[in-house]
């Protein structure tokens, strides 16, 4: 019996420190995600008081450049137009709309806002291309890669092409032209586009400090759990 209690044993507290050190890793992470939100929403803050930068400067740049204020010059190209999916405003579904402009030798995209969708996936939202030479402000975005269930597979039929994820080097191979490694969010006080209603920080740093603190109590039940249940079973293999 003793030595069917000390093969149990060993597994118990093996499997009870491995989801512990999971939890409370989770935990952590999720505390320093909220650091390093407060940080960028001090750098948003702090860059909103500066001059923005041509693109050949921003180019230029050694430092980060997530954020940074832009200003461009160049024209839309007419005919590529990606519409991100499943994005939603005011409890409606719709698209993102990204367009490539050209300025000077560099081809970059740019989020144009948002449009409502139509309730049936078979029917396109009726957007069209736009057109002429334009001198754009906004602010630059690295693109942070989401979580896909499938990768995503490109194949170019007619455009505006629906697309889950904006891969910037997908993009690039399916155009045969290099975008460059960022996107323009345009400006809310910008005319041109759709509704500018996108937000640099999605989830603010007091919610992630919340998920920590659920994670952290979720290990302190689970050891206590596991510690009343190993006491228990000790008793009960006494008797």
């Amino acid at each position: 019996m003793k030595n069917f209690i000390s093969n149990i044993r060993l597994p118990w507290l093996i499997f009870t420190l491995l989801v512990f050190s999971g939890l409370v890793k989770l935990g952590f992470w999720q505390n320093d995600r909220a650091l390093q939100k407060e940080q960028r929403i001090e750098t948003i803050a702090q860059l909103s008081q500066t001059q923005a930068l041509s693109l050949e400067k921003v180019l230029s740049e050694t430092n980060e450049i997530n954020d940074l204020p832009i200003t461009m010059n160049g024209e839309f190209d007419n005919e590529i137009l990606f519409l991100l999916d499943n994005q939603t405003n005011k409890g409606q579904l719709g698209y993102r709309v990204y367009q490539v402009f050209i300025s000077g030798e560099h081809d970059v995209l740019v989020n144009l806002g948002w449009i409502l969708g139509s309730i049936s996936r078979q029917e396109m939202p009726n957007v069209q291309t736009i057109t002429g030479k334009y001198q754009l402000s906004g602010h630059v975005r690295k693109i942070e890669k989401g979580i896909m269930l499938m990768e995503q597979v490109l194949v170019k039929k007619e455009w505006p092409l629906r697309v889950q994820q904006i891969e910037i080097d997908k993009f690039s191979t399916l155009i045969s032209r290099q975008l460059l490694p960022f996107v323009v969010y345009l400006d809310k006080t910008e005319s041109v586009g759709y509704e500018k209603n996108w937000q640099p920080i999605v989830m603010p740093p007091e919610k992630h400090r919340a998920y920590a603190f659920q994670w952290f109590s979720l290990a302190l039940a689970w050891i206590l759990l596991m510690i009343f249940a190993s006491i228990k079973f000790s008793r009960n293999s006494e008797e």
